[in-house]
């Protein structure tokens, strides 16, 4: 079974003996659970193995856990043919089993194999699975895998009279770089807010976007991905598993992009955040290791917004229940929009705003300082001129040429500290690695007294100057990365 995102071993015991008919399970089995009896019984009737008309009782251990989801199907039904002595059990020992149970005995694709093919290989056990589920088991190197199509298939294996080919997982070769839809090059003017969007994702710094509607918000958010470095084989195996836990892989495949959540407005907090009755993961959850855009971002409720704080912070979100907490991981990066007020137009000059003051202020009153603490850049992203349309888009510069240099932004972040990004510096970070001399430091100073920049502001100066130093491989942070960094600091409109 899987317990957040890791996989637990649950031992199936079947106990057949005389009495009336039943066939009963215990162990904190759920409903779904509970209807496997009628699955088994009405697939081996129509294989035509015989059940045993004696009393049938099936422990799920640990007992004190509670079992949900079907892929105790097939696990249960080799475990009361073993129990019937219609099949032995010395070739299943040493085996993890998992699959759902059609009518007719096929044997159906369930949730969270990759956790599972984790926890057999860590065991040093083969995994016997369903086909479909086979594509994300082969992400762990090393592990045995059975597959199986339909009950007749493992059944005649156990009894020596069919063959299964099972194979040992090998090293997989370089995968190609990920297409995407959105490039840079799609983008239309937007100069400076393209400049930002590479500090941001060199960084991975979290990042507001504010401007009328129409001018290129969202299109800007959608072509993040594709300036950030493709996914190595840990990163790969965290979402897939995520992915697999929450049921969103299809048949056969394996996260390989970063990925992109965008929530509407309307999601709830439970949605984002993760949780419910049987906990799963959240958007937070499923952007891990990419992007989680929200747009429109003071429409959300205000609990949506505020239940963001800490997994920005911590990277993390805990799920407190009664049965236990569950911890998911949530290492994402943040991209928000919003208009400047709520009709969109403020401060446009070709569109007439209908908003009162007072609207407009309830409007961004709806952000938090706690919130808006958490974006490292905010920039404005104004009405493209109409002429820009009508001319050719060339000599703008494609995702691919500005991707290699985030990626040496990023080794160079991974050599210098512990595997950490410029948005993960700490206050000894900064002052070992952000040391700037004296003319820079006056600069500095000066710009802090007149802006006035608050200490949490200060650091997410030296961050951003960090960030825009690496882009240019500099060692030393120098004037003019502070007087960049100082520029993506909100000039309007009362965010902070």
């Amino acid at each position: 079974m899987v317990v957040g995102l890791e996989a637990v071993p649950v031992t199936i015991e079947a106990c057949i003996t005389p009495g009336l008919p039943a066939f009963n399970i215990v162990g904190l089995p759920d409903k779904s659970v509970e209807e496997s009896r009628e699955r088994i019984r009405a697939a081996l009737k129509h294989l035509g193995y015989s059940m045993p008309n004696k009393r049938i009782t099936i422990n799920l251990a640990p007992a004190d856990i509670r079992k949900e989801g079907a892929m105790y199907d097939l696990p249960m039904t080799l475990a009361v043919l073993i129990a019937d002595e219609q099949i032995p059990e010395e070739k299943i020992n040493g085996t993890v089993v998992v699959g759902e149970l059609g009518l007719d005995g096929t044997i159906r694709v369930v949730k969270g194999v990759l956790s599972v093919a984790i926890l057999a290989h860590k065991k040093q056990w083969s995994l016997i699975a369903p086909p479909d589920n086979l594509a994300e088991a082969r992400i762990i190197e090393g592990l045995e895998l059975i597959p199986i199509t339909n009950l007749t298939n493992v059944v005649e294996w156990l009894r020596g009279n069919a063959t299964i080919v099972s194979e040992k997982v090998k090293a997989r070769k370089r995968q190609p770089e990920p297409h995407y839809e959105a490039d840079f090059t799609h983008i239309i003017g937007q100069a400076r807010a393209k400049r930002a969007l590479e500090i941001a994702a060199a960084g991975r710094h979290n990042i507001l976007l504010w401007g009328p509607p129409g001018s290129g918000k969202t299109l800007l958010a959608k072509t993040i991905p594709s300036i950030m470095p493709p996914m190595n084989e840990s990163e790969i195996i965290d979402c897939t598993r995520i992915y697999s836990v929450a049921g969103l892989l299809g048949s056969g495949e394996v996260t390989r992009t970063r990925p992109f959540r965008h929530p509407h407005h309307t999601t709830s907090d439970i949605a984002i955040i993760g949780g419910g009755t049987i906990p799963r993961p959240g958007e937070i959850s499923l952007a891990h290791n990419g992007i989680l855009f929200m747009d429109e971002f003071p429409e959300f409720s205000r609990k949506v917004l505020e239940v963001l704080r800490q997994p920005l912070e911590d990277r993390v979100v805990t799920v407190s229940r009664a049965q236990g907490t569950i911890t998911y991981p949530a290492d994402f990066m943040m991209i928000a929009s919003l208009n400047p007020c709520p009709c969109g137009y403020f401060g446009d000059e070709n569109h007439h705003c209908r908003c009162s003051a007072g609207e407009i202020a309830r409007y961004h009153k709806k952000l938090s300082g706690p919130i808006l603490d958490r974006f490292d850049i905010m920039i404005e992203v104004p009405r493209v001129n109409a002429k820009l349309y009508i001319e050719k888009n060339e000599g703008a510069e494609r995702s691919e040429s500005i991707r290699k240099r985030v990626v040496k932004a990023w080794t160079r972040q991974y050599r210098r500290n512990s595997q950490k990004y410029n948005y993960q510096l700490t206050k000894k970070d900064l002052d070992r690695y952000c040391q700037i001399n004296q003319e820079t430091s006056q600069m500095l100073e000066m710009a802090i007294n007149k802006l006035n920049i608050s200490t949490r502001g200060y650091t997410r100066v030296l961050k951003i100057a960090r960030t825009i130093a690496d882009l240019e491989n500099s060692t030393n942070i120098n004037i003019q990365h502070i007087a960049e960094a100082l520029q993506y600091r909100p000039k309007s409109l009362g965010l902070l």
